[in-house]
């Protein structure tokens, strides 16, 4: 007998870990490191907040709990969108 896997997916989405440099998240079978250098607002926010994350449109990643919205484009090239806000 085998197991067979019912339903489909509910998340293609997941942060993995959570470290003093930053914070790794797998998208759709993707690894991504977050750095707290190039996304700061991870940096001193509580874990369950950090792992509340949702994909309200395809690439595009929200934290409801820090009101943070991310691009997919935004993580795999931080250094083209350079933080503005003081």
């Amino acid at each position: 007998m085998s197991s067979k896997t019912l339903g489909i997916p509910i998340s293609e989405i997941e942060v993995t870990n959570i470290s003093t440099h930053g914070i790794w998240m797998i998208v759709r079978n993707e690894e991504h490191f977050l750095s707290y250098a190039d996304f700061p607002w991870f940096k001193d926010a509580p874990v369950r907040k950090i792992l509340n994350v949702q994909e309200p449109s395809p690439n595009h990643f929200h934290w409801p709990d820090l009101d943070i919205d991310i691009s997919l484009d935004i993580i795999k090239n931080p250094g083209n969108f350079p933080l503005k806000a003081k």
